[in-house]
């Protein structure tokens, strides 16, 4: 299926270059410089004009069709070797076609304009004058036959002039006004039929996996193949192709997925961070402006805060953590508080002004002595957060209580929160401008490249240069 599915983008792709390409698949030739006459010709290629071109309606146009078949007919009789007199008529009956050719433009049906041009400036540049149509009236004339060879002038119209006269065509319209295209087909009788069954067989297969799964979420888990049903801007089925192709592991497609999302991810990351951190700033600062300040702050008081389940758990953890840090932890540090305090008393008094210098045995008592003291006080404070003591806990809740009232209160003191209010909402202000105008001047190439360092890894360091002898 893969393989089928490559073909068919391969044939797609050929069918919608089909008609600008379409002379050089008639001709098969390659011109290089298009305003000089310099023809590389591919004749390896085959001529698939005549299966194609009635896939799309393209029929040969009957006034150049009637020119080339009056010209071979010449080039039959001037190759007889007769006298020039014999072909008088014939000639004159090209030089009108010609004539016939140049003032009807059959090139136009086609949207080949340009070709007819063409063709115009080489019969004038032949010919040196300064009227296309005088211009093959003269290479067509006696006196021109006469100094110069038929085979020379042969090669000139066979070359240079029949291959563009060929590519002119006419096109059918069908019956709602649109050129015909009968490429659809084919593409649904040997293509679209077998991509519908092949996701059919994979939707049966995922609702036998999984009998919850409805009809429409297995036809949207096979979302990717949907491009190839369309018929229409069937380019879009290169998703699915290569899809498949790199399921069946024909290609490699990892390397370029890799790098294509690599910069995707960074750069929608880049832009969601700022759009984040913007929003987190801009709210903060609303907050900031709200005069509420002191109400909120009121209501952390424990008989106004809903969160009376926080306080209890936040109280458990006091009693769990207090008699662990101060009780356990605390006392198994006093050799090296003890050595810390000793050696800051010997700084101080070294700092002051005419102090003598303390002896270290005598420092070292001294904080050990301070440090058992707050030991301890430490142990004893730990053994009573470890009781469970109703009115200490009703003593903390009441001075917690009263930080909140007090300090709402000295809020409500004049000026104190506009001026507070004013400070902070500066303050991220500039940290707006500075830290994220940074994060735009950084720009998506830094990202890039630091993405860069992590992901490729360096290259171990060569073995070490011997010194010269």
């Amino acid at each position: 299926m893969a393989l089928w599915a490559g073909l068919n983008l391969v044939l797609v792709v050929f069918d919608a270059t089909y008609m600008p390409l379409r002379t050089f698949w008639l001709q098969r030739n390659l011109t290089p410089l298009p305003q000089v006459p310099l023809v590389v010709p591919l004749t390896l290629l085959p001529d698939i004009t005549p299966w194609y071109d009635p896939v799309k309606g393209i029929q040969p146009h009957r006034e150049t069709q009637a020119y080339l078949q009056a010209f071979n007919r010449l080039d039959r009789a001037l190759q007889a070797g007769g006298p020039l007199g014999a072909t008088a008529a014939q000639r004159r009956r090209q030089v009108e076609l010609t004539a016939a050719m140049l003032n009807e433009n059959p090139f136009a049906a086609s949207g080949n304009s340009g070709t007819l041009e063409t063709i115009k400036n080489r019969l004038r540049q032949r010919a040196g004058e300064d009227s296309a149509q005088q211009a093959a009236d003269r290479l067509l004339s006696d006196a021109w036959l006469q100094q110069r060879p038929w085979q020379q002038e042969r090669r000139f119209w066979q070359q240079q002039i029949l291959p563009l006269v060929a590519t002119s065509y006419w096109r059918s319209i069908d019956e709602n006004g649109r050129p015909t295209d009968h490429a659809w087909r084919i593409d649904l009788l040997l293509f679209q039929s077998v991509f519908a069954l092949d996701i059919l067989l994979r939707m049966l297969r995922l609702r036998r996996r999984f009998p919850a799964l409805s009809w429409r979420d297995a036809l949207l888990r096979r979302w990717i193949d949907l491009p190839l049903l369309l018929p229409f801007w069937r380019v879009l089925r290169v998703v699915p192709v290569v899809e498949r192709l790199s399921q069946a592991r024909l290609i490699d497609v990892e390397p370029l997925r890799a790098a294509v999302s690599r910069a995707v991810v960074s750069l929608l990351a880049l832009e969601l961070f700022e759009v984040l951190a913007l929003q987190l700033v801009d709210g903060t600062q609303s907050l900031i402006r709200s005069p509420q300040w002191p109400r909120w702050i009121r209501s952390l008081r424990s008989h106004q805060s809903v969160a009376a389940a926080e306080d209890q758990r936040l109280l458990e953890l006091v009693r769990l953590w207090g008699p662990l840090v101060l009780g356990q932890v605390a006392p198994r540090l006093a050799p090296e508080l003890q050595s810390l305090l000793g050696h800051a008393l010997q700084r101080s008094l070294q700092e002051v002004p005419g102090g003598a210098i303390l002896p270290s045995g005598v420092s070292r008592q001294l904080a050990a002595g301070v440090v058992d003291s707050l030991l301890d006080v430490s142990r004893g404070t730990a053994q009573r957060l470890a009781r469970s003591d109703e009115r200490q806990a009703e003593l903390i809740q009441k001075a917690t209580d009263r930080f909140w009232e007090e300090l709402a209160a000295a809020l409500e003191q004049a000026g104190t929160l506009e001026r507070s209010q004013e400070l902070l909402w500066a303050l991220l202000q500039q940290l707006k401008l500075n830290y994220l105008g940074q994060i735009n001047r950084a720009g998506i190439d830094a990202l890039m490249d630091e993405l860069d360092e992590l992901a490729v890894p360096l290259s171990p360091p060569g073995p070490p240069a011997t010194p010269p002898a």
